[in-house]
């Protein structure tokens, strides 16, 4: 067996998304951790645990990465070697008092959630919260978003989770790298490097300007159908968005609900639609019930501005990273009939991922990634806050895993709220997908409320396919 670590997060440089993602973090309201949140079913050894991660860390090297803001911010993030990395600020543990609830313990992840990284530090955390009812215990992972998108946090655990209870003796053990020293000549050479490229590229685009005038007509069509799907890609969704869901803040609030998967897989083939359309239409039913029971009428036409980020990642892209593009829909929240809703949804998603431009975030990204800090903030948060909610759902693992002897029963997402009032996520873990809801208290002030509106509308979509188990809240 070999010893060399996985071929995870391996990129040197960020890209030019992820300097923005990195250098947007100026304004509060920007910063980018995301969360998994594992209920085991039982404690594990903390000596274990720490062992775990000592191990992981080498196993995957980014994890013993900082992030160095090249030549004063004007070159491009990239990662090096922490020098001084301390698993013993990385990893820490709190006792709650042996029965708690789950509303104790997601106020320890909220805190835990909005709480800053050192940015002199590699961008991760991890807590081990022992004392829930049952002898059970939780595991939060907190890295930034630079690291990674979903799907590739997916990837990660899947290699770093085990497959039994017991100890593997025979795992790789590969060493930790040498701490390496900055070299401000290299990183001069890599800038002028970059920019140099700018001259080549103007060059490509001079040239296929030059050949298009030799078929006038289709190139002027496609230029202009592109740049009409770059307008649509690119700006928030139509309408006016939700006076309830209006407010902006500081602080964040955590739901979460369980559904079936085979259930609600059941039902959205019921009305025509595919998994993620009835997803979407669960969670537009519980916002519409949400703004009935606050107070605010929802009209049949109604639409709430959704934005729904669709991987782009491809075979050949290297592990971790991030590869997605934003699909933003003027989403059918007043529609009060599921399979309707379900259809309706469904036409929104596919004429999204049919863009021609779907991709074309990643086209002004090297530009807007130049900016100064409180400039790209200015246009990456008027982009951002244009939504009212984010959703997201990815495919978890199908099998039984393990953290040091704790089975994983559940795995809860929590992304960040970019400007936006709730980033509702969804990841199937097993048989159950589990359902994480970030929400801005300032737009989202009832959280109770609001999780239980996210059974009801969850129960309009599965009532599709008589016999469906109800939704759950953790307990």
């Amino acid at each position: 067996m070999s010893d060399a670590p996985l071929p995870w997060g391996t990129a040197r440089e960020m890209s030019p998304f992820e300097a923005m993602m990195w250098r947007a973090e100026s304004d509060p309201k920007m910063r980018s951790p995301v969360m998994a949140l594992e209920i085991l079913d039982r404690t594990p050894e903390w000596d274990r645990l720490v062992a775990a991660h000592d191990w992981a860390s080498r196993m995957v090297p980014r994890f013993r990465e900082r992030v160095r803001d090249a030549l004063g911010g004007f070159g491009t993030p990239y990662w090096i070697q922490d020098r001084e990395f301390d698993l013993h600020y990385h990893l820490r543990r709190v006792r709650l008092a042996g029965d708690a609830s789950w509303s104790q313990l997601s106020d320890v992840a909220e805190r835990f959630m909005m709480t800053p990284f050192d940015r002199e530090r590699p961008p991760w955390e991890a807590m081990l919260v022992e004392g829930l009812s049952g002898g059970r215990a939780a595991y939060l992972l907190k890295i930034h978003h630079v690291i990674t998108d979903g799907l590739g946090i997916v990837q990660l655990l899947s290699q770093l989770h085990s497959r039994r209870r017991e100890h593997d003796d025979e795992k790789p053990q590969p060493p930790a790298r040498d701490p390496e020293e900055v070299d401000r000549l290299a990183e001069v050479d890599r800038l002028l490097r970059r920019e140099a490229g700018v001259l080549p590229a103007a060059a490509r685009m001079t040239r296929d300007v030059v050949g298009a005038l030799s078929r006038p007509v289709s190139a002027v069509t496609e230029t202009i159908r592109y740049l009409d799907s770059a307008v649509r890609v690119l700006s928030p969704p139509s309408g006016g968005g939700s006076e309830l869901l209006r407010p902006r803040g500081m602080s964040w609030r955590f739901a979460a609900v369980d559904v079936d998967f085979a259930d609600l897989r059941a039902a959205g083939k019921a009305a025509g639609g595919s998994f993620n359309d009835v997803f979407l239409a669960g969670l537009l039913g519980a916002l519409r019930l949400y703004h009935v029971a606050s107070g605010y009428p929802v009209a049949p036409d109604a639409t709430l501005r959704l934005s729904v980020p669709v991987s782009i990642r491809k075979e050949s892209d290297a592990a971790g990273g991030n590869h997605f593009a934003p699909a933003r829909l003027a989403a059918p929240f007043g529609i009060t009939d599921p399979a309707e809703r379900i259809g309706a949804v469904g036409e929104l998603m596919r004429g999204a991922r049919a863009e021609p431009a779907l991709e074309s975030a990643d086209a002004v990204a090297p530009l807007l990634a130049r900016l100064p800090g409180p400039v790209l903030t200015t246009i990456a948060g008027g982009s951002t806050s244009g939504s009212d909610v984010q959703a997201s759902n990815i495919p978890g693992l199908q099998h039984d895993v393990f953290l040091c002897g704790g089975r994983i029963e559940r795995v809860y997402p929590y992304a960040p709220l970019p400007g936006c009032a709730a980033m509702i996520s969804g990841i199937t873990h097993g048989k159950t997908v589990c359902i994480g809801a970030n929400l801005d208290a300032a737009a989202i002030s009832d959280r109770d409320l609001f999780a239980d509106c996210l059974v009801r509308g969850f129960e309009e979509v599965l009532a599709l396919n008589p016999g469906s188990a109800s939704p759950e809240l953790p307990r």
